[in-house]
């Protein structure tokens, strides 16, 4: 009889398609089956695992999305005749070019197009590059951004961090399943209380354009002498701080032990 139920289960969980509540419910009750039939091991950790982050995909996927369209071949001979005409020009002096005939199109498709072409970027100014700015700043640099967990009933949390760039060491400011505005600012606040002396050795904070970093977020690090630097897309760095966050956390975190099932 044992059999035939295991049997069934796993057809039910198994069935593509809107089952990831059913699957919620089996793997957050997994917990409190008896402990007699946890020794006959129905499922394994990683098999819920998988269950949930299948629940994930499923759940934040939309199949309907058309994406960006493709660039036609009068545009792409466009870029090139202009790069080639003009060789000072750099990706964003093209950009604008082509934004004012009426063509929108980003700066990293302009840098793939050339690249393909086999042309090299323009000259570099006097100014220095964004990796020559995080190497001779790092110790006066903090980035923050949010990250986001699912829970076991899909419930979406986003968790709000700093890291400082020199030391790469993250704080973890808060954790919440609608941050505000207002929210995020206090968490600015209580990040400085935290640093004490400490604080006043960082000048610049770069963040992203989220809607969530106010100008009353802004006001809390002015006033500490923290230049705010907008990471805009033609000038992010390479590596983001919330995939450094994720792929150190993650690698930290113990497998679960079959000893609980």
């Amino acid at each position: 009889m044992l059999r035939h139920e295991v049997a069934v289960l796993r057809r039910h969980v198994a069935r593509p398609g809107p089952d990831w509540a059913d699957r919620a419910v089996i793997a957050a009750l997994a917990r409190l089956l008896p402990t007699y039939l946890r020794f006959h091991r129905i499922v394994t950790p990683g098999t819920l695992l998988a269950w949930h982050r299948r629940m994930v995909k499923n759940k934040w996927t939309y199949p309907n999305t058309t994406g960006r369209p493709r660039i036609s071949n009068e545009i792409r001979e466009l870029v090139v005749r202009l790069a080639r005409e003009n060789p000072r020009w750099g990706h964003r002096r093209i950009q604008g070019e082509l934004l004012g005939l009426g063509h929108r199109i980003g700066e990293g498709t302009i840098r793939r197009i050339l690249t393909a072409a086999g042309l090299s970027p323009a000259p570099r100014r006097a100014s220095p590059t964004w990796r020559q700015f995080l190497t001779s700043q790092a110790s006066g640099i903090l980035s923050c951004d949010f990250l986001h967990v699912d829970t076991v009933f899909l419930k979406r949390l986003y968790v709000f961090f700093v890291m400082e760039i020199e030391t790469r060491r993250v704080h973890i400011l808060g954790i919440s399943a609608n941050p505000t505005g207002v929210w995020t600012a206090q968490q600015a606040r209580n990040l400085l209380m935290d640093l004490g002396e400490r604080s006043d050795r960082f000048k610049f904070l770069i963040r992203d354009r989220d809607s969530k970093f106010t100008s009353v977020f802004d006001d809390v690090f002015a006033g500490n002498g923290v230049r705010i630097i907008k990471n805009a897309s033609p000038v992010a760095p390479r590596e983001l701080p919330c995939g450094t966050v994720r792929r150190n956390a993650t690698a930290r975190v113990p497998r679960p032990s079959t000893d609980l099932w």
